[in-house]
């Protein structure tokens, strides 16, 4: 695969042509972007995929609905449905993506979430439908530039930095590193919770951030228990199982599981991957299913892994929190 890209490298310089003067017309206003006279956050990467935006997006949900009433929005990727949906008890995976399903099974009593491919459309319909709304989280709408948000979260992963990434087909990278400009602050994730400060620094030093923006370092960390709809088992008593992943890295969850010397076979599907039925018959001879929290909302409502299927939750944990949480704080606090 990785030979296959780089034989894609001479159309390297199409894409950044097209992506640059995109950028450059926003920057410049010769197209318009529509910003809020409320905290809007965006969260994104300049990457595809596997950066940790959900669980991002997750913690500013903790951190923001107990005092500010709070939506998320998000376009809603694979899912069924085309338009505005603001998600209530009828929906699932299918018809609002598996994400923002994920935010709704969570939060539903805390927050609104919503979808739609048109982030400046679904703002104005989240703020028409509940006018006391105070705060939007934006997933994934680093390169939605027809909405400014009032605040950027970029996302790179800790191995796979950004500025170590060539621009598609041939690299992973949706626009040029030069985008990360618009960023307030950049939050490097999927660290070794073992890394030193002298890590930390040569990491920031090769993303040269503005002088405006701060970097934070993150990490995972894995629950010690897998949990259903009714039950939870510890991690060690699980014995032999099966792991179900349809994401885009699922590499630091192989690495923790192998430390934890569990015994599984690993099934791996494409990031968002919708199951056929002949796939769930094949999952399902299985004894014991483990996945993660996205691909749990598309598979815990097949009645064929009914009493056997689990997730695995995850949190991230900040660096810094506490100059993280403020910085969040002084933006919302503004307006």
């Amino acid at each position: 695969m990785k030979f296959f890209r780089k034989l894609l490298y001479p159309l390297n310089p199409i894409y950044y042509v097209v992506t640059y003067w995109r950028n450059k017309a926003f920057d410049y206003g010769w197209l318009k972007s529509k910003s809020y006279g409320f905290p809007v956050i965006g969260v994104g990467n300049l990457s595809v995929g596997g950066t940790g935006k959900s669980p991002m997006i997750e913690y500013l949900i903790r951190l923001l609905s107990e005092e500010f009433q709070t939506a998320t929005l998000s376009r809603g990727y694979k899912r069924k449905t085309t338009g505005f949906k603001l998600a209530d008890a009828s929906d699932s995976a299918v018809s609002i993506g598996d994400e923002p399903f994920q935010f709704f099974s969570k939060f539903k009593d805390q927050i609104q979430v919503a979808v739609d491919e048109n982030r400046q459309r679904g703002i104005e319909h989240l703020k028409s439908r509940n006018p006391s709304l105070e705060i939007v989280l934006l997933d994934d709408s680093f390169q939605h530039r027809k909405v400014q948000a009032g605040f950027y979260i970029l996302l790179t992963a800790y191995d796979n930095i950004y500025t170590d990434d060539c621009m598609l087909p041939a690299g992973n990278l949706r626009e040029p590193k030069t985008g990360a400009k618009r960023a307030d602050v950049i939050v490097v994730t999927k660290c070794p919770s073992s890394l030193n400060e002298l890590e930390k620094t040569q990491i920031a030093k090769r993303l040269k951030p503005l002088p405006n923006q701060q970097v934070f370092f993150s990490h995972i960390k894995y629950s010690d228990v897998v949990v259903s709809e009714n039950r939870s088992l510890q991690l060690k008593e699980l014995e032999d199982f099966t792991l179900v992943t349809g994401i885009a890295n699922p590499k630091p969850l192989l690495e923790f599981l192998n430390r934890e010397n569990l015994k599984f076979e690993h099934s791996n599907f494409p990031d968002h991957h919708h199951f056929s039925d002949q796939e769930i018959e094949m999952i399902a001879k299985s004894k014991t299913v483990v996945t993660t929290e996205k691909d749990y909302m598309r598979l815990k409502d097949y009645s064929q892994l009914k009493d056997k299927l689990f997730h695995l939750p995850i949190e991230i944990i900040l660096d810094k929190p506490k100059e993280f949480n403020q910085k969040v704080l002084d933006f919302v606090n503004s307006f």
